[in-house]
């Protein structure tokens, strides 16, 4: 088994492609205006407007901007330095600036437009490196 994809449901996702776009630096293909995926190395962020709830039965399998559970993480080169380069547009939206955890990771904790919680990360520590590269 493969995890290959993670899909935010939004009530705004002409809001949250270009915020997605601008914090990765990558591009996001929209495939229509209701969906749109942001491809990186690993694994694919979907980005999908409430009106997909319909194609899975209900409106009310997902909650747009209710998420209190799942941390979206993007592993970076250098958090201090995203974090310097997106410290504007992060704004309001911090949680935590970049902070070294006893796991060997430097992160920087903060929120999309939707409340969605992200972490942006360096693997710091020769034992966080060696655990992420196996």
């Amino acid at each position: 088994m493969n995890l290959v994809s993670l899909r935010i449901i939004t009530a705004n996702i002409e809001r949250l492609v270009p915020y997605y776009e601008q914090i990765t630096g990558g591009a996001v293909t929209l495939f229509s205006e209701d969906f749109a995926e942001l491809k990186t190395r690993s694994c694919t962020l979907a980005i999908a407007s409430t009106r997909t709830l319909a194609l899975f039965g209900a409106s009310d399998v997902a909650r747009p901007s209710a998420n209190h559970s799942v941390i979206i993480e993007f592993r970076v080169d250098d958090v201090d330095a995203e974090y310097r380069k997106l410290a504007d547009l992060i704004g309001q939206s911090l949680v935590q600036k970049p902070t070294t955890m006893p796991w060997g990771n430097r992160s920087l904790l903060f929120r999309d437009p939707d409340g969605n919680l992200l972490n942006f990360f360096t693997k710091i520590s020769a034992e966080a490196l060696e655990k992420f590269d196996q």
